[in-house]
């Protein structure tokens, strides 16, 4: 399985033109793809969009070849990482903003996984609370200072 899907992804790469190193490895949330190559960045796309249109297609053609249901991972040079860092530190600095200033704020819009990631690096701060607002896939998030007479 793994030797198979490791071939599918490195022939992909090729047709679209890329060299990349593919190493892969498998646990029991599914299989993930680690790529070390060339041009990374228009790999990943902004913010990262790019990466995660090709996790997408590359999940469905990994199922469809193997037929059977498992979840496909990608990451480019450690970029996810990364941006999981970037996030909780902008979201807590955003939050310190919001405690100090008493004032809401809009920040976005995200993707559902970035809204995830902003909401728990916030959840455990008794002075603030964040929501999702608006429709669609792509949603900003409101941090709100918390009404301290309740």
């Amino acid at each position: 399985m793994i030797s198979t899907a490791q071939a599918m992804m490195e022939d992909l790469l090729r047709l679209m033109g890329f060299q990349s190193l593919v190493e892969v490895s498998l646990n029991e949330e599914g299989l993930f793809f680690n790529l070390k190559g060339d041009r990374e960045g228009v790999l990943i796309g902004k913010h990262g969009r790019t990466l995660d249109s090709l996790q997408f297609l590359f999940n469905r053609m990994v199922n469809k070849r193997l037929k059977e249901n498992i979840k496909v991972f990608l990451d480019i040079n450690g970029y996810k990482a990364r941006r999981i860092d970037s996030l909780t530190k902008m979201a807590l600095r955003l939050g310190e903003k919001v405690k100090r200033e008493g004032q809401p704020l809009a920040i976005g819009p995200y993707t559902p996984h970035d809204r995830r990631i902003i909401h728990l690096a916030l959840k455990n701060d008794p002075a603030i609370e964040t929501v999702s607002l608006g429709d669609g896939e792509m949603k900003k998030i409101r941090i709100l200072p918390k009404s301290k007479g309740l």
